[in-house]
């Protein structure tokens, strides 16, 4: 069976749920994120308030549709009239290998080059994901270097509305 998810703007009460994912250090094992402390409720809800404050930043939850749960993070960060950085993470580990990244990504790309029109999307991923590298390459992202210890990858929107036309000419 597959999961269907959508993404929808986070807000500040979504930070009742997130706070326990910053606590648990398999979330954040492949990200340059690791918890040193405890994060409260209280904590959190701070720390998303100024976040969403940020006129260069775009945070969306990921949410399972059969049962418009809250399950992760997907966000467009250093947002400028050009491009932006993708971030993506699974908080409620129950859905991890599901297909879900890939999904929530394809919505967020689409989200990006459509509504927000930028023209790039990258991201930094750990050489040792795998799943992630996966999905991010099914969803149309190419390697394009390595910085930090990080491979770099990339899409276009045009290699993302070609992809698109492809999979939408394939399907009729």
């Amino acid at each position: 069976m597959t999961i269907s998810v959508y993404i929808r703007p986070l807000v500040i009460e979504d930070a009742s749920v997130s706070y326990a994912w910053r606590n648990d250090p398999l979330i954040w094992v492949y990200t340059g994120y690791k918890p040193t402390h405890y994060i409260s409720s209280e904590i959190e809800t701070a720390w998303l308030r100024e976040k969403l404050a940020k006129p260069d930043q775009l945070r969306f939850a990921i949410c399972v549709k059969e049962l418009n749960t809250y399950i992760g993070n997907i966000q467009l960060l250093d947002i400028t009239d050009r491009d932006a950085e993708l971030h993506l993470f699974i908080g409620n580990k129950l859905y991890w290998g599901k297909g879900i990244g890939y999904q929530a990504t394809v919505q967020m790309i689409r989200y990006g080059f459509l509504i927000k029109e930028l023209e790039e999307i990258y991201l930094k991923v750990h050489p040792a994901n795998i799943a992630a590298i996966t999905v991010y390459e099914k969803a149309g992202f190419e390697i394009t270097g390595k910085a930090n210890d990080m491979i770099t990858m990339s899409i276009t929107k045009s290699k993302f509305i070609h992809l698109q036309n492809q999979e939408h000419n394939s399907i009729s």
